[in-house]
C-alpha cells in the first residue's frame, strides 16, 4: 500500500498506559467515532506504510485510544509517537455533491467567472470550523479563498476544477 492511495486520519500523539496503548489525535475532517469500526490502520514509518491490526479502541471527543496488535510495551508504543495513521481512500465515506475532502482538491485549477484562471490549489487549511483553499498563480502569488459561504459556485472532480465568484477587489486584499 502506498501513501498516495491512502488518506491520513490522525497521528499518534502519546502513549497511554503501560501496556502499549497509544493516544491518537484525529484530523478535523475525520470523525473520531468512525474509528470504532476500523479493524486495522497503516502507520507511516520511514516513508513506508506499515499495517497494524487494532485490538481495542475507545473514543473521547477528538481523541481515540488504540491498543495495536504486537505493541505490548510502553517502549514499543513510544516508538510510534508522532507517526501518522492512514486508511485506504477506498474506505472513505462518499460525500454529497459539492462536498470534498481537503486532500482531494490539491492540484485543482481555480477559475473566477469574471477574472478567469486564478491559480491551482496547493493546500487546504483548517482554521477552527472554517476551511481556506490556498492557491498559487503562475506568478507565484498565493491567495486564500474561504471554502465556506457563497464564493464556491461549482466543483468538478472529473475535470479537476473549481469555479468561484469573488467580490470585486477580493484578491487585492
Amino acid at each position: 500500500m502506498n501513501i498516495s492511495s491512502c488518506y491520513p486520519i490522525g497521528y499518534i500523539s502519546k502513549t497511554h498506559g503501560l501496556k502499549g496503548e497509544v493516544t491518537v489525535t484525529t484530523h478535523p475532517e475525520f470523525v473520531a467515532e468512525a474509528v470504532e469500526d476500523i479493524e486495522s490502520v497503516f502507520v507511516e514509518q520511514n516513508g513506508r506504510l506499515v499495517p497494524y491490526f487494532i485490538e481495542s479502541i475507545s473514543v473521547q471527543g477528538s481523541k481515540a485510544f488504540l491498543k495495536l496488535e504486537d505493541v505490548s510495551t510502553i517502549e514499543q508504543a513510544s516508538a510510534l509517537k508522532n507517526h501518522t495513521l492512514y486508511l485506504p481512500k477506498s474506505t472513505r465515506p462518499k460525500l454529497k455533491k459539492g462536498e470534498f475532502y481537503n486532500d482531494e482538491i490539491i492540484g485543482f485549477k481555480v477559475e473566477d467567472s469574471e477574472q478567469g484562471l486564478l491559480g491551482f490549489v496547493t493546500e487546504v487549511e483548517q482554521t477552527g470550523l472554517n476551511r481556506l483553499i490556498q492557491l498559487k498563480n503562475d506568478a507565484g502569488k498565493e491567495f486564500l479563498i474561504p471554502a465556506n459561504g457563497p464564493f464556491i459556485k461549482a466543483i468538478n472532480k472529473t475535470q479537476k476544477s473549481i469555479m468561484v465568484e469573488l467580490p470585486e477587489g477580493f484578491l487585492d486584499i
